[in-house]
């Protein structure tokens, strides 16, 4: 297991190309970003050329939603744009949802209304059928497509693919090998619970599992999620891919780290 970094969660008392560097001293070599289009990508590719790192994963905050038949435009425009970047950058994933997520001033996370009463088997069709052709156009890359269930209790307002069953059965349905699971211990425990079920139930599809504790979104062991069981389940299915940590420190950066270490590499080293 690898780890990787979240640019938006950690040293954030810095300008975000800088904490390329503080990644790198601490070892960590994949980084992870939110909202490419906000982000100085230029800046952050340099800073990962001089210091031997890789964005390893972002996602546009203009996509659309791939729910609402209105945004069929809008979605397929962005991720042709989002593949672009991509291969400029050298990003080896791209987070897909099934609706827009729009953050406010004040950080509150909400989901974009749909333009019309669309039932959920509406909103789902189309989802498939767009999904079908953005990978029409991953395929013509390296990049790998990530989804993962968004809670609604985090992000307010209603989404589609809210959980990892729903997520599961997405990658199911599309079957094709650059579109992955990113398993989220957080949002799963916040909307359905079930993590070492979840775990079982869905290996081989997810590449990734981003381990932030409930309910404050910190390192593992400062809420309510085993993660000692977690880890030990990973090792069980012979899981070997990435361990996004996606959280906020509750003290230091070095702490933080030491705490996932301890819990997920201790048998790797």
């Amino acid at each position: 297991m690898e780890l990787t970094g979240y640019l938006d969660f950690w040293f954030t008392h810095m300008p975000v190309a800088e904490r390329v560097g503080k990644f790198a001293a601490l070892g960590i070599r994949r980084l992870d970003l939110w909202l490419w289009r906000a982000a100085p990508m230029a800046d952050l590719y340099a800073e990962c050329q001089r210091h031997g790192c890789v964005i390893n994963s972002t996602f546009d905050g203009d996509m659309g939603s791939l729910a609402d038949p209105a945004d069929n435009e809008q979605t397929l425009r962005t991720w042709a744009e989002s593949l672009e970047m991509a291969d400029r950058y050298g990003v080896e994933h791209l987070f897909m949802f099934s609706n827009q997520v729009e953050i406010a001033a004040d950080g509150q996370e909400w989901f974009r209304r749909l333009s019309s009463n669309y039932t959920q088997a509406e909103q789902y069709a189309n989802v498939l059928r767009q999904t079908e052709r953005i990978m029409r156009l991953v395929e013509q890359t390296r990049v790998e497509v990530w989804v993962e269930g968004l809670n609604r209790f985090h992000i307010q307002g209603d989404v589609l693919v809210h959980n990892h069953a729903l997520a599961a059965d997405w990658v199911r349905r599309i079957d094709h090998p650059q579109f992955r699971l990113a398993f989220d211990c957080y949002h799963q425990q916040r909307d359905s619970g079930n993590l070492i079920w979840g775990l079982e139930a869905y290996h081989g599809l997810y590449s990734s599992v981003h381990v932030g504790d409930v309910p404050t979104r910190q390192e593992p062991g400062t809420g309510e999620i085993n993660f000692a069981n977690i880890a030990l389940k990973l090792r069980e299915l012979r899981f070997d891919g990435l361990i996004g940590m996606e959280f906020y420190p509750s003290s230091t950066e070095e702490a933080a780290l030491e705490r996932v270490r301890g819990v997920f590499l201790k048998r790797d080293e």
